[in-house]
């Protein structure tokens, strides 16, 4: 079998990690060739990129344009490093966030501009786009509510302690590019229970397999 390659995205909480989980124990059941990934991570230099970017405290300011290179530089080393390699071997690829997450956040959310990070992140992934990409919709609020909830600490991450504005206008974001791409960006509402979230999420994943 041809190699798939499924992205995931999201806002703050919005319960990717959970569904990534469920699709991989739904597609090794079936006995299908699986892998899971992560942005920014999966690789040596795409974690240490992760640290800086998201888990670090007391870096200091970023500029817009200096995060948004970091994120793309992680993704070049992911995607020919694991990506591209796992889809030669004939693996389903399970992506945690991928060229859509720099759209609305570094394009949308932080106003770089949605075509022109869209011509960079062409250029970094060398144009391997998603043959699917479940998008879970959650309003922000609920989102870092639920991070709050679950997590053992109260603080969030750089990205996450962003005002909620920036959290909202992600959320725009992911819209936009749902509107322009609707046969490969799929909305799952993810404000229901985990048992219905990952019946729309396989519903769709069936229909490419």
């Amino acid at each position: 079998m041809k190699g798939k390659f499924i992205t995931f995205e999201g806002g703050e909480g919005s319960g990717k990690t959970t569904v990534i989980k469920s699709v991989e124990r739904y597609l090794k059941d079936k006995s299908l060739p699986v892998i899971v990934t992560r942005e920014p991570g999966s690789t040596t230099l795409g974690e240490k990129i992760r640290l800086l970017l998201l888990e670090e405290k007391g870096n200091g300011f970023y500029s817009k344009r200096a995060e948004l290179a970091l994120f793309l530089a992680a993704r070049s080393q992911h995607v020919e490093e694991v990506i591209i390699p796992s889809l030669k071997k004939g693996y389903i690829v399970l992506c945690d966030r991928y060229n859509d997450s720099s759209l609305a956040y570094q394009g949308y959310a932080r106003d770089l501009g949605m075509e022109e990070v869209k011509k960079m992140c062409d250029f970094f992934s060398l144009k391997q786009n998603p043959d699917l990409t479940i998008y879970l919709d959650l309003p922000s609020k609920i989102g870092l509510d639920r991070i709050l909830k679950n997590s053992r600490s109260d603080t969030f991450d750089r990205i996450e302690s962003e005002k909620s504005h920036f959290h909202e206008k992600v959320r725009k974001g992911f819209k936009k590019i749902a509107e322009k791409e609707p046969d490969r960006f799929k909305i799952v509402n993810a404000d229901q229970s985990k048992e219905d979230v990952f019946k729309e999420t396989i519903h769709f994943i069936d229909l490419i397999l």
